[in-house]
C-alpha cells in the first residue's frame, strides 16, 4: 500500500510537472523580451488603432482577439470600434441591420459572404460587439473587385458604377508602392503567377481597409482591426496606408507566429510588431 501511494505520488507529480512546461502562448515584445497580455493593454491605453495580425485557422489567436477586445471594452465601453477584414464593404448594411434587430441571425448568416471558420472563429468578435452596442464594421474591399484588379489589371475598375467603387478606396487617391517590401516581394516571388497584378489586389485590399477605417473613426474612439499578419506586419499593408494620415505614435500593432519551442522569440520574428505572440507550431488548427 505504501509503495502504491509513492507511485501515484510520483506519477502525479510527473504529470504535474508536465502541464507546467505545455504553455500555449508566449507574448514577446518587439524586442524579444517575454511579456503578458497587461504589458499589450498599458501600452494601448494612448494608441487610436489597433491591429491583430492573425493567423486565420489558429485558436489561440481567435481567443486572445476575444480576451483583449473584452478587456479594451473595459476601459474604452463606447468608444471601441471593431473592424475586421473578414467583412466586405458591401456587406456592411446587412451587419448594421443584424445589429438593429431588423433581420434574423440565420437571415444575416445567409447573406453575408462569411468565412467557412465564422462560427467558431469570429462570431464571438460580432456577437460581443453587437451586445455592447458597438460599431462593427467590414473593412475589405469585395473579393469579386480585388480578383478583377489580379486579372484583369487595376484599369479595369474604371468600369465600374460608382456604386460598385464605394466599395472600396477612392481610386483616384490609390497607388502602390513596390518599394514597400510585401509588395516587392509579391512582384519578384509570384513572377508569372501574377508579379505586379497580385501585388496591386493586395495593396488595394490594405488601401480599402485603411479607408474605411478612417471613414468610421473620430477623435475619441480606439478603433480595433483584425486582419491576416501579412496586412499589418512591420507597419506594411493596412498601416503603411493608415500612415499617410496618421502619426505613428497613435498605432499599435500585434502580430501571431507559430514556432517549434515558444520559450525565445526567434531572430527572425523579432521587430514584426509591437508585440509577437508565439505559439506551438502543434496547436490545433480550426480548419
Amino acid at each position: 500500500m505504501k509503495n502504491l501511494l509513492t507511485i501515484t505520488l510520483l506519477v502525479l507529480f510527473s504529470f504535474s510537472g508536465l502541464a507546467k512546461d505545455l504553455k500555449a502562448y508566449q507574448i514577446f515584445n518587439s524586442e524579444g523580451k517575454a511579456v503578458d497580455i497587461d504589458k499589450i493593454m498599458k501600452d494601448a491605453a494612448e494608441k487610436k488603432f489597433i491591429f491583430f495580425g492573425e493567423l486565420h485557422n489558429n485558436p489561440i489567436c481567435h481567443w486572445l482577439q476575444l480576451e483583449l477586445t473584452k478587456r479594451l471594452y473595459s476601459v474604452n465601453k463606447k468608444r471601441l470600434v471593431l473592424g475586421a477584414e473578414m467583412f466586405e464593404a458591401d456587406n456592411q448594411f446587412i451587419i448594421d441591420e443584424y445589429f438593429k434587430g431588423l433581420i434574423s441571425t440565420k437571415n444575416f448568416q445567409d447573406e453575408v459572404r462569411l468565412w467557412s471558420n465564422y462560427n467558431t472563429d469570429y462570431k464571438p468578435l460580432l456577437e460581443f460587439a453587437k451586445a455592447k452596442g458597438l460599431p462593427f464594421i467590414a473593412t475589405n474591399i469585395p473579393r469579386r473587385y480585388a480578383s478583377t484588379v489580379y486579372k484583369q489589371g487595376l484599369d479595369s475598375l474604371n468600369n465600374l458604377s460608382d456604386l460598385a467603387k464605394s466599395f472600396m478606396v477612392p481610386l483616384d487617391g490609390f497607388e502602390i508602392d513596390t518599394s514597400v517590401e510585401c509588395y516587392g516581394k509579391m512582384v519578384t516571388e509570384f513572377g508569372d503567377h501574377g508579379g505586379i497584378e497580385i501585388a496591386t489586389a493586395q495593396a488595394i485590399k490594405d488601401a480599402t481597409m485603411a479607408y474605411f477605417i478612417l471613414k468610421n473613426r473620430d477623435n475619441r474612439s480606439v478603433f480595433v482591426h483584425f486582419n491576416g499578419a501579412y496586412h499589418s506586419d512591420n507597419y506594411q499593408g493596412i498601416v503603411h496606408y493608415l500612415l499617410k494620415e496618421i502619426e505613428k505614435e497613435k498605432i499599435l500593432t500585434i502580430t501571431s507566429v507559430e514556432q517549434s519551442a515558444i520559450e525565445k522569440l526567434n531572430d527572425e520574428n523579432k521587430g514584426l510588431a509591437d508585440f509577437i505572440i508565439c505559439i506551438p507550431e502543434s496547436m490545433t488548427k480550426t480548419y
